[in-house]
């Protein structure tokens, strides 16, 4: 018995260095990823609690700002086709989140929404930033919807993509390496072996047209997450989701009174379309647009038609400001609500406001 279990126990040895071997994958140093995806817009800023934030701040220095959120297991990167197409007029913010990106771990390892929503506020409170507009795609828009829930005075107005926040739907399914770094034993072992095809599988799943998923881009997600002790954040973050079970915002929504454009995906595979109709149903002031023949990421599938429907959002709160500066001292109400979309409309273009 006794010989059988030490040959066991070396066939098991030899089995995890193959697989090491095969599909193991270390940490990366900022000194190998800063190079590479922290070129000459990054910035890194120490934050009051002792964070370490990567972020860009570009675009019309004094034109109106928006911020924006990434979505899980992406990054700032995710945003750079609205800067190069919204910059001309506007301030444009991009941050990783804690556990993504650049910025990496923290102290506190809180990578829950609430702890989430804290870092983007300790962080616009250190640049000093106010009355912008926040944005944000997946757990980002998650992320923007709670943040408009507890510091709605900080905003003009927001813009959720393909957003978090509403009722999960149980028969959606997840990219595989979502699911796997859901399962108790199996993120364990994802902390050491992370074959790039399941990032690359994650990425096709995610885009409705694989044409766009590039080497570069599958290098970029694939060696971020690489990044000294965002594997391990990942794990936590997605075991608090399983834990907290349905993570809904939809009936703190209603106390919601700015303005919001919600952008969409037809095709999206990880958050359905249906959860577009009841964000907007649950937002008092929300125009929804809808692509066709899109996935879960329209800043990367569709820029030109979501960069020009975001100018158009930006535009209609323009006239706010303006009346704000002309007579400061009178009190501004929120903005006039903007064109809803009826519920199961689409716009007929597949890309602009509904009903045109």
């Amino acid at each position: 018995m006794g010989r059988f279990l030490k040959l066991l126990f070396s066939l098991i040895v030899v089995a995890l260095v193959a697989l090491f071997v095969a599909f193991g994958a270390l940490d990366k140093t900022s000194a190998e990823l800063r190079p590479l995806y922290g070129d000459g817009a990054s910035q890194f800023l120490l934050l009051p609690s002792g964070a370490t934030v990567h972020y860009r701040d570009q675009g019309k220095a004094d034109g109106p700002a928006l911020v924006l959120v990434h979505g899980s297991n992406a990054s700032l990167h995710t945003w750079e086709p609205w800067v190069k197409l919204l910059g001309d007029d506007y301030r444009i913010v991009t941050l990783d989140l804690p556990g993504h990106g650049l910025t990496g771990t923290h102290d506190g390892d809180d990578y829950s929404r609430a702890g989430q929503v804290a870092f983007v506020k300790e962080f616009v409170s250190s640049i000093d930033l106010k009355g912008f507009v926040l944005g944000g795609n997946s757990m980002g828009g998650g992320v923007t919807l709670q943040y408009a829930v507890t510091h709605g005075d900080d905003l003009r107005g927001i813009i959720p993509v393909s957003s978090g926040g509403m009722p999960r739907d149980p028969d959606a399914k997840s990219p595989l390496a979502f699911r796997l770094a859901a399962m108790p034993v199996v993120n364990i072992a994802m902390r050491y072996l992370l074959p790039r095809s399941v990032v690359e599988d994650g990425l096709k799943h995610s885009i409705e047209d694989d044409a766009l998923v590039t080497p570069a881009m599958v290098d970029r997600y694939y060696n971020l997450t690489l990044y000294d002790g965002n594997r391990d954040a990942t794990r936590k973050r997605f075991a608090g989701y399983a834990s907290q079970g349905a993570d809904t915002l939809k009936d703190d929504l209603a106390a919601v009174t700015l303005p919001a454009l919600i952008l969409w995906g037809a095709n999206d595979p990880l958050i359905p379309v249906a959860n577009a109709h009841l964000m907007q149903a649950a937002l008092p002031h929300a125009k929804l647009v809808i692509y066709q023949n899109v996935g879960h990421i329209a800043m990367e599938e569709v820029p030109e038609q979501s960069a020009a429907d975001v100018r158009a959002f930006m535009e209609s709160l323009e006239p706010e400001a303006a009346a704000a500066e002309i007579v400061p001292e009178l009190q501004v109400g929120p903005a006039p609500p903007v064109a809803l979309c009826g519920e199961g409309e689409t716009a007929s273009d597949g890309a602009h406001s509904c009903g045109e």
